[in-house]
Protein backbone atom coordinates (compact mmCIF):
# COMPACT_ATOMS: atom_id res chain seq x y z
CA UNK A 1 0.00 0.00 0.00
CA UNK A 2 2.58 1.94 0.68
CA UNK A 3 4.08 1.59 -2.55
CA UNK A 4 1.15 3.14 -4.25
CA UNK A 5 1.42 6.32 -2.37
CA UNK A 6 4.82 6.91 -2.98
CA UNK A 7 3.52 6.46 -6.97
CA UNK A 8 1.20 8.61 -6.64
CA UNK A 9 3.12 11.45 -4.70
CA UNK A 10 5.66 10.93 -7.71
CA UNK A 11 3.45 11.24 -10.24
CA UNK A 12 2.18 14.66 -8.99
CA UNK A 13 5.39 16.08 -8.62
CA UNK A 14 6.64 15.11 -11.78
CA UNK A 15 3.11 16.81 -13.47
CA UNK A 16 4.23 19.79 -11.51
CA UNK A 17 6.86 20.60 -13.41
CA UNK A 18 5.30 20.74 -16.89
CA UNK A 19 5.68 24.33 -18.27
CA UNK A 20 3.40 25.23 -20.90
CA UNK A 21 3.44 28.10 -23.16
CA UNK A 22 -0.23 29.90 -23.60
CA UNK A 23 -0.50 32.03 -26.92
CA UNK A 24 -0.65 35.93 -25.96
CA UNK A 25 -2.24 37.99 -29.01
CA UNK A 26 -2.37 41.67 -29.56
CA UNK A 27 -5.26 42.97 -31.35
CA UNK A 28 -4.06 44.42 -34.61
CA UNK A 29 -7.62 45.75 -35.81
CA UNK A 30 -9.31 48.92 -34.84
CA UNK A 31 -12.54 46.67 -35.01
CA UNK A 32 -11.00 44.20 -32.07
CA UNK A 33 -11.08 46.74 -29.32
CA UNK A 34 -15.13 46.67 -30.24
CA UNK A 35 -14.54 42.70 -29.79
CA UNK A 36 -14.02 43.51 -26.06
CA UNK A 37 -17.09 45.75 -25.60
CA UNK A 38 -19.15 42.50 -27.13
CA UNK A 39 -17.90 40.66 -24.69
CA UNK A 40 -19.04 42.92 -22.08
CA UNK A 41 -22.78 43.24 -23.26
CA UNK A 42 -22.97 39.57 -24.08
CA UNK A 43 -21.76 38.88 -20.24
CA UNK A 44 -23.94 41.55 -18.75
CA UNK A 45 -27.28 40.15 -20.72
CA UNK A 46 -26.00 36.47 -19.46
CA UNK A 47 -25.71 37.89 -16.27
CA UNK A 48 -29.32 39.80 -16.19
CA UNK A 49 -31.21 37.24 -17.19
CA UNK A 50 -29.61 34.66 -14.99
CA UNK A 51 -30.60 37.02 -11.99
CA UNK A 52 -34.41 37.55 -13.22
CA UNK A 53 -34.09 33.28 -13.46
CA UNK A 54 -33.14 33.99 -9.94
CA UNK A 55 -35.54 36.36 -9.11
CA UNK A 56 -38.51 34.67 -10.24
CA UNK A 57 -37.85 31.09 -8.31
CA UNK A 58 -37.41 33.56 -4.98
CA UNK A 59 -41.20 34.03 -4.79
CA UNK A 60 -39.96 37.76 -6.64
CA UNK A 61 -39.48 39.17 -3.20
CA UNK A 62 -38.68 42.53 -4.32
CA UNK A 63 -35.34 44.41 -2.68
CA UNK A 64 -33.22 41.65 -3.09
CA UNK A 65 -31.80 42.74 -6.96
CA UNK A 66 -28.23 43.07 -5.82
CA UNK A 67 -27.71 39.57 -4.10
CA UNK A 68 -29.65 37.93 -6.76
CA UNK A 69 -27.29 39.90 -9.68
CA UNK A 70 -24.29 38.69 -7.37
CA UNK A 71 -25.24 34.99 -7.22
CA UNK A 72 -25.78 35.37 -10.88
CA UNK A 73 -22.30 36.22 -11.73
CA UNK A 74 -20.89 33.49 -9.37
CA UNK A 75 -23.09 30.79 -11.23
CA UNK A 76 -22.08 31.85 -14.44
CA UNK A 77 -18.37 32.94 -13.95
CA UNK A 78 -15.31 32.41 -11.71
CA UNK A 79 -13.34 34.77 -10.09
CA UNK A 80 -9.83 35.28 -11.98
CA UNK A 81 -8.13 36.36 -9.26
CA UNK A 82 -4.67 38.43 -9.98
CA UNK A 83 -1.36 39.72 -8.75
CA UNK A 84 0.07 42.79 -10.78
CA UNK A 85 3.69 43.68 -10.08
CA UNK A 86 6.16 46.27 -11.78
CA UNK A 87 9.90 46.09 -11.53
CA UNK A 88 12.51 48.21 -13.11
CA UNK A 89 11.69 47.01 -16.68
CA UNK A 90 9.01 44.82 -16.68
CA UNK A 91 5.82 44.66 -15.73
CA UNK A 92 4.21 40.85 -14.21
CA UNK A 93 1.25 39.62 -13.93
CA UNK A 94 0.06 36.09 -12.33
CA UNK A 95 -3.55 34.64 -12.81
CA UNK A 96 -5.06 32.16 -10.96
CA UNK A 97 -6.91 29.85 -13.48
CA UNK A 98 -7.13 26.46 -11.64
CA UNK A 99 -8.38 23.60 -13.98
CA UNK A 100 -8.24 25.41 -17.25
CA UNK A 101 -5.59 23.99 -20.33
CA UNK A 102 -3.52 26.18 -22.33
CA UNK A 103 -5.97 25.29 -24.92
CA UNK A 104 -9.06 26.68 -23.18
CA UNK A 105 -6.93 30.29 -22.35
CA UNK A 106 -7.02 33.22 -24.75
CA UNK A 107 -4.53 36.07 -23.57
CA UNK A 108 -4.93 39.39 -25.08
CA UNK A 109 -2.28 42.06 -24.16
CA UNK A 110 -2.40 45.56 -25.67
CA UNK A 111 -0.09 48.57 -24.27
CA UNK A 112 -2.19 49.03 -21.11
CA UNK A 113 -4.51 45.95 -20.70
CA UNK A 114 -4.53 42.19 -20.30
CA UNK A 115 -7.40 40.74 -21.25
CA UNK A 116 -7.60 36.46 -19.72
CA UNK A 117 -10.74 34.88 -21.17
CA UNK A 118 -11.11 30.82 -20.70
CA UNK A 119 -13.85 28.76 -21.52
CA UNK A 120 -13.56 25.10 -20.65
CA UNK A 121 -16.30 22.11 -20.86
CA UNK A 122 -16.35 18.63 -19.11
CA UNK A 123 -18.74 15.53 -20.01
CA UNK A 124 -18.84 12.56 -18.06
CA UNK A 125 -21.41 9.53 -18.69
CA UNK A 126 -21.34 6.54 -16.59
CA UNK A 127 -23.58 3.69 -17.40
CA UNK A 128 -24.73 0.82 -14.50
CA UNK A 129 -27.17 -1.67 -16.24
CA UNK A 130 -29.79 0.29 -18.28
CA UNK A 131 -29.46 3.55 -16.37
CA UNK A 132 -26.86 6.54 -17.73
CA UNK A 133 -25.89 9.17 -15.69
CA UNK A 134 -25.19 12.26 -17.71
CA UNK A 135 -23.26 15.01 -15.99
CA UNK A 136 -22.11 18.32 -18.04
CA UNK A 137 -19.95 21.07 -16.31
CA UNK A 138 -18.93 24.41 -17.99
CA UNK A 139 -16.69 26.88 -16.25
CA UNK A 140 -16.42 30.43 -17.78
CA UNK A 141 -13.95 33.03 -16.89
CA UNK A 142 -13.37 36.75 -17.85
CA UNK A 143 -11.01 39.39 -16.83
CA UNK A 144 -9.15 42.35 -18.05
CA UNK A 145 -6.83 44.25 -16.00
CA UNK A 146 -5.37 47.53 -17.05
CA UNK A 147 -1.45 48.21 -16.87
CA UNK A 148 0.22 50.10 -14.69
CA UNK A 149 2.47 51.15 -17.76
CA UNK A 150 2.74 50.10 -21.02
CA UNK A 151 4.01 47.45 -22.62
CA UNK A 152 5.70 45.99 -25.52
CA UNK A 153 3.33 42.86 -26.15
CA UNK A 154 5.71 41.59 -28.94
CA UNK A 155 8.14 41.02 -26.27
CA UNK A 156 5.92 39.45 -23.76
CA UNK A 157 5.87 35.89 -22.26
CA UNK A 158 3.51 33.55 -20.28
CA UNK A 159 3.26 30.30 -18.69
CA UNK A 160 1.14 28.32 -17.42
CA UNK A 161 2.22 26.16 -14.67
CA UNK A 162 0.05 24.36 -11.49
CA UNK A 163 -3.35 26.69 -12.88
CA UNK A 164 -1.16 29.89 -12.31
CA UNK A 165 -0.80 31.92 -16.20
CA UNK A 166 2.02 34.11 -15.19
CA UNK A 167 3.04 37.07 -18.21
CA UNK A 168 5.75 38.85 -18.05
CA UNK A 169 6.21 41.78 -20.54
CA UNK A 170 9.16 44.23 -20.86
CA UNK A 171 7.79 47.87 -20.35
CA UNK A 172 7.49 50.33 -23.30
CA UNK A 173 8.09 53.74 -24.04
CA UNK A 174 6.13 53.35 -27.79
CA UNK A 175 3.16 51.12 -27.66
CA UNK A 176 3.57 48.27 -29.67
CA UNK A 177 1.15 44.87 -30.48
CA UNK A 178 2.50 41.61 -31.05
CA UNK A 179 1.86 38.10 -29.88
CA UNK A 180 3.03 35.77 -27.17
CA UNK A 181 3.52 32.08 -26.99
CA UNK A 182 2.48 30.73 -23.24
CA UNK A 183 4.42 27.68 -22.41
CA UNK A 184 3.57 25.42 -19.38
CA UNK A 185 5.64 25.64 -16.57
Amino acid sequence: MAEKGAAATQTARESVSVKESVPVKAPVAPNESNDLIERFNKAYEEIANRAFGIFENDGRIMGRDLEHWFKAETELFHPVHINVAEAEGTVTVQAEVPGFEVKDLEVTLEPQRLTISGKRETKEETKQGKTVYNEQCSNEIFRAVPLPTEVDASKATATLRNGVLELQAPKSARATAGSVQVKIA
